[in-house]
């Protein structure tokens, strides 16, 4: 088992990976760092390499095949997740890793938007997209992370192995933040300097598209994690729906005795039936959400005990 380990995902990163590995082997000696390769046309893996890191691949495209992976090879006590592209400054490091070991944090938000993010960052539409996604998912979930879609991170190893990664791609970060919420799991925020990539240097997030798939996992994750408020909303905006239609066609049936408008009617019948359908629905995935939570405890309680034991044997 690894004291720290530093995972840096990357795809064609071969103009800043050196610098990136370089710069955490300075802040953190003591760490290992992992270097995972996702298919990369350039001279990364061998860029890495050169530098001391330890290359692994994933052959599956998309960050969230590689951070599975990862998290399923490396045993550590703290992992440390960074991007390849040098926008994350490694002297951070050492107080997110700390936060871990010392204030028994389960995951550390290395937070961008609290100081250089939105100056250094030359993409407008991520600047708002960001502050969305932040503001929706604290709302949603009752939290307070200061950076949602960071990709500097912390994790105890409690996190890293009781973590279902489903994602394929950028919306992992979300994933990660929304099931710590949910999972009532510690999150620390460390606010860190963000500077934009360096010229030649191409970002791999596609802003429009990547950015409808992060609001789609929101929106998914959060029918998954809160079935009776999500399939409450619904119902109730089918009640209303049913009522604003209903209340002309009551109105004339008061002034006149009639009902012309039956396929009205009809229509309000209907939608009142499924707004009470999705209570209902509510209530049983409530349920089981509420039984998947018990057995995160427990499971969560194994894991610490085989963490316990493995750094044990280590000692």
């Amino acid at each position: 088992m690894d004291q720290i380990a530093v995972l840096i995902p990357c795809y064609n990163e071969e103009k800043t990976v050196q610098k990136v590995v370089r710069d955490f082997k300075k802040v953190l000696p003591e760490a290992v760092i992992y270097v995972y390769d996702n298919n990369s046309s350039d001279q990364t893996v061998r860029l890495a390499e050169e530098a001391g890191a330890v290359v692994r691949h994933e052959y599956q495209q998309g960050k969230g095949n590689v951070i599975r992976r990862m998290f399923r090879e490396i045993d550590a006590q703290v992992y440390v997740i960074t991007d390849g592209d040098d926008t994350y400054p490694a002297e951070f490091a050492r107080e997110m890793v700390d936060r871990v070991r010392l204030r028994q944090a389960d995951m550390v938000v290395g937070d961008r938007l609290s100081s250089t993010y939105f100056t250094e960052n030359k993409r407008p539409f991520h600047n708002f997209g960001n502050s969305l996604v932040r503001g929706t998912i604290n709302r949603l979930f009752h939290t307070d992370i200061k950076d949602i879609m960071t990709g500097y991170r912390a994790f105890s190893y409690q996190f890293v192995k009781t973590f279902p990664v489903l994602s394929r791609g950028f919306e992992i970060e979300t994933e990660m933040t929304i099931h710590a919420a949910d999972k009532n799991m510690q999150v620390d925020n460390v606010i860190i300097e963000y500077r934009d990539r360096p010229e030649g240097s191409e970002s791999k997030l596609n802003t429009y598209s990547d950015g409808a798939k992060v609001l789609m996992s929101i929106s998914k994750m959060y029918r998954n994690y809160k079935p009776m408020n999500f399939f409450g909303m619904l119902a109730l905006v089918l009640t209303i729906v049913s009522a604003g239609f209903f209340s002309p066609v009551f109105l004339e049936y008061i002034e006149t005795g009639l009902v012309p408008k039956f396929p009205t009617l009809i229509v309000c019948g209907f939608a009142l039936m499924a707004a009470i359908q999705s209570v209902f629905v509510g209530l049983v995935l409530a349920a089981f959400a509420q039984r998947n939570r018990q057995e995160f405890e427990m499971n969560l309680i194994k894991v610490d005990m085989q963490y316990k034991e493995l750094v044990k044997h280590e000692r």
